[in-house]
């Protein structure tokens, strides 16, 4: 993925007038749309498991395909398209998402169901990948990096108010009406940004061997498999925490989504947190807030019969939870030596192959242990993370010496 060297142009090849705000902003919204498009499943698991006669552990597949898509398609996919003028790229990717959204809610079995959700899974990371430095260019070098954090605001916003927007949004119009409204909402974005947004010079290509030498690096390979046994530990219980507030907190239906709403803001205070801390130390914060993550998902579970302590309990989640987002990507960018727009790129794959591998082990407990069971082996795995946070510090220091 090549660094932010952009420039607005008109279709006649004109400079644009740079802090066009308004794209920018419709940016950011396409950006909290298509990531709520992976996130929104999870609030939406009891529903659609019941309507489509699976059990919760088989519908929880669904964000193990998404997630192992994204991994697996991720940095090939960025790096090859990397170079399409920008305007088209991104018009594109969210007609992709409003067609597949509309299959998903026309689905009439879980095979179906799985296409629907394949194909976005194939864009969003090329979304991702090439969003924030688009921004900054539509922004001018003045106002850039506040461009930026608005389409990474988005996309926080979306990780933390997807689940609970859809579940909200399940009990309102059902799963397959949730769905439509996603469809349609992509749809309105591409056609918003065909409308506003301005041409843009094609970005350079840039070699993608030159790039891949960081993966020499044992300290940055370090990084990358932190973050990947940090979101195994985070999505081994979020996967399934609309299903724990019903059936282990016993939550009516109706009010799952408030808690699951109030567990998002929350957390998009742990956001800044996160991003507030990380400058510290990356491997020490890290490990920090593995750390009161294992104690919240494993307090979730013990302090579910009391209302109070169980939304203490969420409350330390959310925070630690949402906090290891900023954390986890801008540990393992400064871990690269250079490429560092591709080593971000990775990191979000390789942090979609941990909340491929959590819902995987979060099935597989609900299986054969009981629903229960999920916090703890969840916060065991964070536990883990912190051990390994001081094992990739000694990397550093080795390589330091």
């Amino acid at each position: 993925m090549p660094p932010a060297t952009l420039s607005a142009t008109s279709a006649e090849g004109r400079t644009q007038p740079r802090g066009n705000s308004l794209a920018v902003l419709l940016l950011a919204i396409s950006a909290f749309v298509i990531v709520t498009t992976e996130f929104i499943i999870v609030g939406l698991l009891p529903s659609l498991s019941r309507d489509l006669g699976i059990s919760i552990a088989a519908a929880g597949q669904l964000v193990t395909l998404f997630a192992f898509t994204v991994m697996l398609a991720g940095p090939f996919l960025t790096a090859m398209l990397s170079h399409f003028e920008r305007k088209r790229l991104f018009v594109v990717i969210l007609l992709i998402f409003a067609g597949a959204n509309a299959l998903a809610a026309a689905a009439p079995n879980i095979w179906i169901l799985g296409f629907a959700r394949f194909l976005p899974a194939l864009a969003l990371p090329v979304f991702w990948g090439t969003a924030s430095e688009t921004a900054g260019a539509l922004a001018g070098p003045e106002k850039s990096g506040k461009a930026v954090a608005n389409v990474y605001l988005g996309i926080s916003g979306a990780m933390v108010l997807g689940i609970p927007l859809g579940t909200l949004a399940s009990d309102a119009f059902g799963w397959r009406g949730t769905f439509w409204g996603l469809s349609g909402l992509s749809l309105l974005m591409g056609v918003a940004l065909f409308l506003v947004m301005p041409t843009l010079a094609k970005p350079a290509r840039v070699r993608l061997a030159e790039q891949a030498k960081i993966l020499k690096d044992p300290y940055f390979l370090g990084n990358v498999v932190l973050s990947v046994v940090v979101f195994t530990a985070m999505f081994t219980a979020y996967t399934y925490l609309a299903d724990t507030l019903q059936q282990i907190a016993h939550i009516p239906a109706a009010q799952v989504g408030w808690w699951l709403m109030g567990f998002g803001i929350v957390g998009l205070g742990g956001n800044w947190l996160g991003g507030q801390f990380v400058s510290k130390g990356p491997l020490l914060v890290t490990a920090i807030a593995a750390l009161v993550l294992a104690v919240g998902m494993a307090a979730t579970t013990l302090l579910a019969g009391s209302p109070v302590w169980l939304g203490v309990a969420l409350a330390v989640w959310g925070v630690a939870n949402t906090a290891l987002y900023p954390i986890c990507q801008v540990r393992v960018m400064q871990s690269a030596s250079h490429a560092q727009a591709l080593a971000g790129t990775l990191n979000v794959s390789m942090a979609n192959a941990g909340i491929g591998l959590g819902a995987i082990i979060g099935g597989a407990i609900i299986t054969h242990l009981g629903l229960a069971s999920v916090g703890y082996v969840a916060a065991g795995i964070a536990l883990v993370a912190v051990v390994l946070s001081a094992l990739v510090f000694r990397l550093k220091t080795r390589a330091a010496a």
